[in-house]
């Protein structure tokens, strides 16, 4: 039950930091798991052997889910952390720790060419102590961890 209580937590907890970088894959996913471990919670309280084995096959989907999200912020394979794979291609955000991590100073500069809108801007990122990528692969690894 207590392991529950984590796996609720941790989802709960990458949920908020994937709504604030509108990353919609991730969102759905995180979702899903909350549903879930809910179904499995009960599932095992009452002992209900379908939700049990909802659980368990989720559990292994969760696993991969969490493997590709490493792969992809690692650029393994071919991926790159540059597309809006996680957006679902229609939005151009990113992962809400690249702009708001431990340390990073982030400073917004206005474009200074006549012609173009007045609210696009430019960000610069400097001074982070652990790149973005790094936090997202820590939350996955952790992510598998509490799964397994």
């Amino acid at each position: 039950v207590l392991l529950c209580v984590f796996l609720q937590m941790a989802a709960l907890e990458r949920q908020i930091f994937d709504f604030l970088g509108f990353q919609w894959a991730p969102i759905l996913g995180n979702f899903l798991q909350i549903i879930v471990v809910i179904l499995g919670l009960f599932g095992t309280i009452q002992f209900r052997p379908r939700y049990i084995v909802v659980y368990t096959v989720w559990t292994a989907l969760w696993v991969t889910w969490n493997v590709f999200i490493i792969c992809f912020y690692l650029e393994v394979g071919g991926l790159s952390k540059e597309t809006d794979l996680m957006t679902f291609n229609i939005s151009m955000h990113r992962s809400w720790w690249r702009e708001h991590g431990p340390g990073c100073i982030r400073r917004v500069v206005r474009p200074s060419s006549p012609g173009i809108l007045e609210d696009y801007s430019y960000v610069s990122v400097t001074g982070c102590i652990i790149d973005f990528q790094y936090l997202e692969v820590i939350h996955s690894a952790i992510q598998i961890l509490l799964s397994v």
